[in-house]
C-alpha cells in the first residue's frame, strides 16, 4: 500500500514533488505525473512510443472493454497486461464505471472486474464505482456512495497484494460526502485517491466547484495519499490542480482534441483549421507548420497533433516541479488563471482555502511576487498575519508606509508597512515573506490586507502607544483601523 509509503521529496502551496513504489512491476513514479489514457482498440500513440518519446512513466487503460471483447481479453490472459500493450512502465486499469455513466448500466461486478484486473496483471486497479454527476440532490449522492463503499468493502480481499487498488472519491459536489468518502476510504487501508465523476465539472469549466472537492477530498486523507484526478487531462489547469493537492491526472484529451483537430495550450485550445504559427516548439511544432499539417492524410494529422499535445502536456508537469522546488507554485498558479474567467474563478477558490494549505506551504521559499488582486489573500500572507503575535514592540511605536524613515525623535521604535503583510520590524525586511516583490501603486484590497496586519499587532498590545503615517491611503481603509491608533497623513 502506497500510505506510508509515499515519500515527499518537496512541496509548494498543496503540491508535492514525491514518488511511492509500484510493487507489481517494480517501478518508482515520480509526482506530479500524467497517465496517458490508451483505448485498448485504438491507439493513437502506441504505448510504446509514449515510453520512448514522452519518458511516460505510468499509463492508464480500460479494463471494462478488454473483458467484453473476447480476442482482447484472451491475449491480454495470456501475455499479461504489460506485453499485451508493449509498455514498460506502470499501468493503471479503469472499471467500467465511465461505460456506466455513460450508458446506465454494464454486464460485469464489480468483483469480476477488479478479479479481472488482477489476473491481467494490472498495477493499480479500479473498483465498479457509481460515478455520481454533479448537482444531484444530497440523497441521491449519499445513496450511491454506499454502493460505492460498499463494492469497496468487497473489494478488500485484495488489499496487500502485489496490485495496488484504487478507490474513487465520490459524493457529487456535495462537500461533505467528498471529505466523509475520502476519510473512510483512507481508514479502509486503499493505496490510489482517485477524485471520481469530474469530467462533466471540467469540460462545463466549473473550476471553482472543481477546486472547492479536491480540498475537500483533501481534508479527509492523510498527508501520504496519493490523489489522482480523473479525466483531468487539459494541461491549462495542472498548475491549480497540483496546488490543491492532486499528484497524478490522466489524458484522453490529447487524442479526443487532436481528432477533431484541437491542438492544446497551457492558455487553452486552438483549432489547427485558424492557426497560421504554432506558438509551441516541440518537435512536432519545429518540424512542421500548420498548413503542412492541414494537407496530411487524417489519421497521420491526428496522430501528429496528439503528440504535439502530450508533449505540452509533459512540459507543463516539468514547469511546475520547477515551481514546487524553487516556491513558486503559486506564482505559476497566478499566471495561469489569466487564460480564462473561469480559471480565475477556480484561482479564487483555492484563496479561499489559504487555511487548509498554509499548513502544509513551506515557511520560507523564493520571493513573493504581489501581481494581482489574489495575491494579497494567498497562504504567506495568513502565515504571516498568524504570526505577528511573535513580535515584541516597544512602549511608543510608529509604524509607516515612508521606507526611508529609520528613526524618530518622538518614537522609541519604528516599523515600516508592507501591503499586503502590514507591519513589520526593519530589522526583517531582507527576510522572507516580506522581501516580495509588489507594486509601487498597492492595489486596494493589498492596502486593507496590510491595515488587517496592522489591527492584529495593535489589538496584541493595548498598553503601546502607536501611531500610524500614511500617504493618501483611503479612507474606507483607515475608518476600519483600531480607534485607540493615532493616524497621521504624511502628505498633508
Amino acid at each position: 500500500m502506497t500510505q506510508g509509503l509515499f515519500e515527499i521529496d518537496s512541496c509548494d502551496a498543496n503540491g508535492r514533488i514525491g514518488h511511492f513504489k509500484i510493487p507489481r512491476s517494480n517501478k518508482v513514479i515520480e509526482t506530479p505525473n500524467l497517465l496517458p489514457v490508451i483505448n485498448p482498440k485504438i491507439h493513437t500513440i502506441s504505448p510504446s512510443d509514449l515510453s520512448s518519446k514522452f519518458g511516460a512513466q505510468i499509463l492508464i487503460t480500460n479494463s471494462y472493454i478488454i473483458y467484453k471483447n473476447d480476442r482482447l481479453r484472451t491475449e491480454a490472459l495470456e501475455k499479461g497486461l504489460h506485453k499485451f500493450l508493449d509498455f514498460p512502465g506502470a499501468i493503471m486499469t479503469d472499471s467500467g464505471s465511465f461505460q456506466l455513466a455513460e450508458y446506465g448500466s454494464i454486464d460485469v461486478t464489480s468483483n469480476e472486474i477488479i478479479q479481472f484486473q488482477n489476473d491481467i496483471g494490472s498495477d493499480i486497479a479500479t473498483p465498479l464505482d457509481i460515478p455520481t454527476p454533479p448537482d444531484v440532490p444530497h440523497l441521491i449522492a449519499k445513496n450511491e456512495l454506499k454502493t460505492t463503499f460498499d463494492r469497496l468493502n468487497s473489494s478488500q480481499f485484495l488489499l496487500n497484494s502485489k496490485m495496488l487498488i484504487s478507490a474513487p472519491i465520490q459524493g457529487s459536489t456535495h462537500l461533505d460526502l467528498r471529505e466523509l468518502a475520502a476519510r473512510e476510504a483512507y481508514d479502509l487501508g486503499f493505496d490510489i485517491f482517485p477524485i471520481g465523476a469530474a469530467v462533466p465539472l471540467l469540460t462545463q469549466y466549473r473550476f471553482h466547484d472543481l477546486i472547492n472537492i479536491i480540498m475537500a477530498t483533501k481534508r479527509g486523507l492523510g498527508l501520504d495519499a496519493v490523489v489522482h484526478l480523473f479525466g483531468a487531462g487539459h494541461p491549462m489547469m495542472f498548475a491549480s490542480a497540483v496546488a490543491a493537492g492532486c499528484d497524478l491526472f490522466d489524458s484522453a484529451a490529447y487524442a479526443l482534441y487532436a481528432r477533431r483537430g484541437s491542438y492544446l495550450t497551457v492558455q487553452g485550445t486552438e483549432q489547427l483549421s485558424t492557426l497560421d504559427h504554432f506558438p509551441c516548439s516541440c518537435p512536432i511544432c519545429s518540424t512542421y507548420s500548420p498548413s503542412e499539417i492541414r494537407t496530411l492524410p487524417s489519421k497521420k494529422r491526428e496522430s501528429l497533433i496528439a503528440e504535439h499535445n502530450l508533449y505540452v502536456s509533459f512540459e507543463e508537469l516539468k514547469r511546475i516541479k520547477v515551481a514546487i522546488k524553487e516556491g513558486s507554485l503559486m506564482d505559476l498558479v497566478d499566471i495561469r488563471s489569466k487564460s480564462h474567467p473561469a480559471m480565475i474563478d477556480g484561482y479564487r477558490a483555492l484563496i479561499n482555502h489559504s487555511s487548509q494549505i498554509e499548513r502544509q506551504d513551506p515557511a520560507i521559499k523564493k520571493t513573493l511576487f504581489c501581481v494581482s488582486l489574489e495575491s494579497s489573500s494567498r497562504p504567506e500572507v495568513l502565515r504571516y498575519h498568524n504570526r505577528i503575535h511573535r513580535f515584541k514592540v516597544d512602549s511608543n511605536v510608529l509604524l509607516t508606509t515612508d521606507n526611508s524613515c529609520f528613526s524618530s525623535d518622538s518614537h522609541n521604535e519604528v516599523w515600516h508597512i508592507k501591503p499586503p503583510f502590514g507591519p513589520y520590524p526593519i530589522g526583517i525586511s531582507q527576510t522572507y515573506p516580506i522581501t516580495a516583490e509588489i507594486p509601487i501603486e498597492p492595489d486596494f484590497l493589498s492596502l486593507k490586507r496590510a491595515a488587517d496586519g496592522i489591527s492584529i499587532l495593535v489589538e496584541l498590545h493595548p498598553t503601546t502607544n502607536f501611531t500610524f503615517s500614511h500617504s493618501n491611503w483611503p479612507k474606507q481603509i483607515l475608518e476600519a483601523l483600531p480607534l485607540n491608533l493615532k493616524i497621521i497623513n504624511s502628505s498633508t
